[in-house]
């Protein structure tokens, strides 16, 4: 199958990847927002739990960054919504994003490239970022403590990780202490009174999101 030109406007479209076809959302900047050199993939939380590109986390996480002039592109992994596959804990699920990535960086040669995650989907980002190696990276309820984050290398580049200090799904102190072990450590915002899902706080978020990333942005 031939991979699909980049849109031109905001569209869903299919993409072969490993195991079969992934379902994509390429969001363009809105309105009047000058757009930049850069694509932001992001990824959702776990499948087996009801995650996909239309998490509102990740769907507010890729407003914030349209806000800014980035184009974002959300996808769902292998078995979930359109997409073909069935659930592989993480491993095929990086093979998902590594062939949506491929796809980015064969249209938008010029683009700076970042990955961001939510819970499920931020240890597959960062699983995938040695290979990638990312102009940025976004960890938004990382779950250290549920999947195995001794393996993951962090990568040279600006790296933002955001937390809710009464996540009930991911244990904060779990991702705390998994930072003091990194000989690279990542901005950390602690966001109190927010929960893994970020009830009534989404626009917090926003506001962190933005905040931690604006001088990371590519010149127009």
């Amino acid at each position: 199958m031939i991979a699909p030109a980049f849109p031109a406007t905001s569209s869903v479209l299919m993409l072969a990847g490993p195991a079969g076809q992934l379902e994509v959302a390429v969001d363009l900047p809105e309105g009047e927002t000058a757009p930049l050199p850069l694509t932001v993939v992001l990824c959702h939380p776990l499948s087996t739990e009801g995650g996909s590109l239309n998490n509102k986390v990740v769907t507010m996480a890729a407003r914030s960054l349209r806000e800014l002039g980035a184009t974002t592109i959300r996808f769902n992994f292998r078995g979930v919504g359109n997409s073909d596959g069935t659930f592989d804990q993480g491993d095929g699920e990086r093979l998902d994003l590594l062939a949506v990535v491929a796809w980015v960086r064969e249209r938008r040669p010029n683009d700076d490239l970042w990955l961001a995650g939510f819970s499920f989907g931020a240890y597959v980002s960062l699983r995938a970022a040695h290979e990638v190696q990312p102009e940025g990276l976004i960890s938004i309820a990382p779950p250290a403590g549920r999947w195995d984050f001794r393996k993951i290398v962090p990568v040279a580049c600006p790296w933002l990780v955001i937390q809710g200090e009464d996540d009930e799904i991911v244990e904060p102190q779990a991702v705390y202490d998994w930072i003091d072990t990194l000989k690279r450590k990542p901005e950390l915002v602690r966001m109190p009174d927010t929960s893994h899902f970020f009830h009534r706080k989404l626009i917090d978020l926003r506001g962190a999101l933005q905040h931690g990333v604006k001088n990371w942005l590519p010149i127009a």
